[in-house]
């Protein structure tokens, strides 16, 4: 997204560049480490004091697209860029980093745009909501088949109706909108009457939280703010190793994210459990786990 509310992607898309606004008065080009989580290790401080307001997981955040953005991203990637009008620049990145003071979005990308757009409602339910993420960058190469027969032409039914290896297509769908639907319906869930998804600027931007040992579900803050919850979503059957995986999550928070008053717990989603994963965590006390249900009915009008 270039600029809030792509504000900055008519000028982006007529200069040929993406780019991003933090640290509007730093050169980065000897800044941009090999691994995002030095560069946050050495960027949070600085972004901190220069945003005193904002928390730790804001300074995470910002940090994390910043270098994404600038370093993260390859020469040769596709990237989409929404016009701010239900449309989407689509164009290949062919530059390194590049810093221009004053510029708008001043840490920048050279990009080819292609000619052609892809039109939002075009879009699969899924691919619709990725690349709809408020965040800043979102990676979206899960759906890359469909962007491909988006920008051919075809008609994106093929792409579900000649996929050999989706066996199950209630299980497919669920898939790939069970944690859109429970962002969606959050504040009509047990969690929601406690806890809400972390926001940036009265956006949502808790979903796929970036950490050093993969992307956080959902990351949410009780509403007392005495409590930061990460939230495991599993389709199917859980097994014990999630609790070890939920449990980095938790560590990074609570050593990267969390203030001193803060405590950290975690909630793991699942459609079933099994007797290995309840041993586990009858020894994880912060760790709660939820199962979904889901209803289908039909009313005859």
């Amino acid at each position: 997204m270039l600029g809030p509310k792509s504000i900055h992607a008519k000028e982006a898309h007529r200069e040929n560049f993406i780019g991003t606004g933090w640290f509007d008065e730093i050169d980065l080009t000897d800044k941009l480490t090999e691994n995002w989580r030095d560069f946050n290790k050495a960027m949070i401080p600085l972004y901190l004091e220069q945003n005193p307001e904002k928390s730790k997981i804001s300074a995470g955040l910002a940090c994390g697209f910043l270098w994404t953005v600038s370093k993260g991203i390859q020469s040769g990637d596709i990237v989409l860029c929404p016009d701010g009008e239900g449309n989407y620049y689509v164009g290949e990145v062919i530059g390194n980093y590049e810093y221009q003071k004053g510029a708008t979005l001043p840490h920048r990308r050279t990009v080819h745009w292609y000619e052609k757009t892809i039109a939002r409602n075009e879009m699969s339910d899924a691919l619709r909501n990725s690349a709809g993420s408020i965040g800043t960058v979102s990676n979206i190469s899960k759906y890359a088949q469909e962007i491909e027969t988006l920008l051919s032409g075809s008609c994106i039914a093929s792409i579900i109706s000649t996929d050999e290896t989706i066996e199950d297509a209630s299980e497919f769908a669920l898939e790939k909108h069970l944690e859109d639907f429970l962002v969606a319906n959050w504040k009509s869930t047990e969690l929601g009457k406690h806890y809400d998804i972390y926001e940036e600027e009265g956006e949502i931007v808790g979903q796929q939280y970036l950490s050093d040992t993969g992307p956080i579900d959902i990351l949410a803050i009780s509403k007392d703010k005495k409590e930061i919850l990460i939230v495991e979503l599993k389709k199917g059957r859980v097994s014990d190793v999630v609790v070890g995986q939920i449990q980095r999550y938790m560590g990074y928070v609570k050593d990267e994210l969390a203030e001193a008053n803060q405590l950290v717990r975690g909630v793991i989603i699942g459609f079933d459990d099994d007797i290995k994963i309840r041993r586990a965590l009858s020894v994880a006390q912060n760790i709660d786990f939820y199962t979904y249900k889901i209803q289908f009915k039909l009313e005859k009008k």
